[in-house]
């Protein structure tokens, strides 16, 4: 058996892996788990790059300037037509961190760095925020250059041992260690086990290992090759059918379709007449698996700006999706691939024209996008007023001297004062919390109207107000810490004063240690004589681009409110808590004002409420105070003001 001949099946079977991720992507039913076709991939690069690999060996023909300037040829010229296009359509759509994002995934896509990017800017894979990343699959790209750039080096160091029979219990052992490693990261680090190239070896190491040992696998006769064949694809189709974004992967669940490809290519190589083999091999198969690079990416692109407009994948759209990809696929692998990759092009020239040059130019579109505060030109003229709102109305920015002062002295001044000013000029009242804290001052304020609550406002990002003895169980850094203790020692110098608290609460909640870390420091509040008023959070949006969704024309506004109440679970089992432990707590909820049994609304009268996906803008949040006042009674009302 040979690793090195052309097999029409792999293109077949890469047509099979294609097709599972275009069917997940455009979200066509019972595909819940097409992604595996990526893992597919991995098994087949694997086999062809280490029988290219061996053959050069063989000869003495291997160069690594030769092999690094080909796989450059091969991968970057159509990837640079695609993202090039995708740069120039979503420069009239896309806002503000969203448009700055896609340049830095950009420029890691180039150098083969977009999955360690990915890793630290995403919460998971399949979550609202990764869903509009246009860049998103180049992610895989770059686990496959990786591989690239280390397999050569380490298959060099191990040729001595390569035909040595010992050398086979090496790499069981070396694949076993890299599986156990996959599992390992799948449970305790689920995001770097998706994304980062440790956790998918194994998968790549399968299809090396086909190719190394080849010539010492046994010769399969017809029946076998049925059987291998046949369960191999089984094991793909059921995987992609079986799984989904909620099952633990890569791990053990990465281990059915890898394993099923592996069979696909074995059993090809000792009979190429079954029929798994001979359908793979068929014309209309091997056609789309020669498009597959091309098709890989230019199908997900379009996904995510029609996401990021919030555009329902209808079937027609489906459709239309699958024929554009297809197309684009075809003409960029006629007209671009197969135009440079088989040019003699040194690695210099190649690195300069591919890599250096791209590199430079949208360093220069980053440098633009992040000096350039005001990039209104790309939105029409009648929307650059709500833009601005938006982008004007943060109040982290307004309030910034509250916000990003000294953590061990806040800024006490009027500008961090609120409210209608006592005979004395102090407060009686104080708003904690994070960055949502801060959002919330405009709500608080149309609270406060009338009344004659006087509040400082004392928010940090990321840093909600905890007391001792827990700062240092909550916070890392040492500046939250001091902002803690430094409004610790306020409150204490202050007593029975008013505090409104706010936070991220669905965030913190996720860990239940925060439950105790708040539950205390309320008890700590109420025993230092102050009154407590808990502010719960606005919906969480289902995206970034929600929060424009004015700006880009849509009528429609409103989101799930079914959905917004399973994403509350947390908080809500938090109120529950502290409302059993401390009945004297008072509760506001904001939500009530824009939510009722089946949506929940992101604008009012024409204004939108929220800057990004989860902070409210200042106008917004002030309207939002407006509206609760409208509809109900000021719960301040059944306060008695701390003198």
């Amino acid at each position: 058996m040979s690793a090195l001949k052309y097999r029409r099946d792999i293109d077949g079977l890469r047509a099979v892996a294609v097709t599972l991720v275009v069917l997940f992507h455009y979200q066509f039913p019972f595909i819940t788990g097409g992604f595996i076709g990526v893992d597919v991939f991995f098994v087949i690069s694997g086999f062809l790059i280490t029988g290219l690999l061996l053959k050069a060996q063989s000869v003495d023909d291997f160069s690594f300037a030769t092999f690094y300037s080909r796989r450059i040829r091969r991968l970057l010229p159509a990837f640079l037509l695609v993202s090039l296009v995708t740069f120039v359509v979503i420069s009239r759509y896309y806002m503000d961190d969203d448009y700055y994002i896609f340049s830095k995934s950009w420029m890691g896509s180039v150098i083969g760095l977009s999955n360690i990017f990915f890793h630290g800017q995403l919460s998971q894979y399949f979550s609202a925020d990764a869903k509009i990343i246009s860049l998103l699959h180049t992610w895989s790209l770059a686990v496959e250059e990786q591989f690239y750039f280390l397999w050569p080096l380490l298959l060099l160091l191990l040729k001595p041992l390569i035909k040595q029979p010992k050398f086979v219990l090496i790499f069981i052992a070396l694949w076993l260690a890299t599986f156990a490693l996959s599992i390992w990261y799948a449970f305790t680090d689920p995001v770097a086990a998706y994304f980062l190239l440790p956790a998918r070896m194994f998968e790549l190491l399968l299809g090396c290992g086909l190719a190394l040992f080849s010539h010492r696998l046994p010769v399969l006769k017809r029946w076998q090759s049925e059987v291998l064949s046949t369960t191999g694809l089984v094991a793909i189709v059921v995987s992609a059918v079986l799984l989904s974004g909620d099952s633990v992967f890569p791990g053990y669940n990465a281990l059915w379709p890898t394993a099923g490809a592996a069979l696909i290519i074995y059993a090809g190589m000792s009979n190429q007449q079954s029929l798994v083999t001979r359908l793979l091999s068929t014309q209309v198969f091997v056609f789309l698996g020669t498009l597959s690079y091309s098709l890989y990416l230019w199908h997900w692109p379009p996904v995510a700006l029609l996401n990021y407009q919030l555009v329902e994948l209808t079937l027609p759209i489906q459709l239309g999706l699958i024929t554009f990809a297809f197309f684009a696929a075809w003409f960029t692998h006629a007209f671009v691939e197969n135009s440079l990759r088989y040019r003699h092009w040194t690695l210099k020239k190649t690195f300069c024209w591919l890599i250096l040059l791209p590199c430079f130019l949208i360093w220069l579109v980053q440098l633009t996008i992040r000096t350039n505060d005001d990039i209104s030109f790309r939105i029409p003229a009648e929307k650059r007023e709500l833009y601005k709102i938006m982008q004007q109305q943060n109040a982290g920015d307004l309030y910034k001297a509250c916000f990003g002062g000294p953590d061990y002295d806040f800024d006490q001044s009027e500008t961090c004062l609120f409210g209608n000013k006592t005979a004395d000029g102090k407060p009686n009242s104080v708003l904690v919390g994070d960055s949502h804290g801060t959002a919330m001052i405009g709500f608080v304020e149309q609270l406060v109207a009338g009344t004659p609550y006087y509040f400082l406002a004392v928010t940090k990002a990321s840093a909600p107000f905890i007391s001792e003895p827990n700062i240092d169980k909550a916070f890392r850094r040492d500046k939250d810490k001091q902002r803690s203790r430094a409004l610790q020692q306020y409150l204490i110098d202050n007593p029975s004063m008013t505090v409104f608290i706010n936070n991220w609460w669905s965030s913190y909640m996720q860990n239940p240690q925060y439950i105790e870390y708040m539950s205390a420091t309320v008890a700590w509040l109420i025993k230092q004589g102050h009154e407590v008023v808990i502010i719960e959070d606005v919906p969480r949006l289902p995206s970034q681009s929600h929060a424009y969704c004015l700006i880009r024309g849509a009528t429609d506004c409103d989101i799930d409110a079914v959905q917004t109440q399973k994403n509350l679970k947390q908080a809500n089992h938090f109120r529950a808590v502290l409302e059993q432990r401390f009945p004297e707590v008072l509760w506001i909820n904001p939500r009530r004002a824009i939510c009722d049994d089946e949506v929940c609304k992101t604008t009012l009268d024409g204004l939108p409420l929220y800057r990004d996906d989860h902070h409210l803008n200042y106008l917004g949040s002030k309207k939002l105070g407006d509206e609760y006042l409208r509809r109900f009674e000021n719960p301040l009302q059944q306060l008695e003001i701390k003198e």
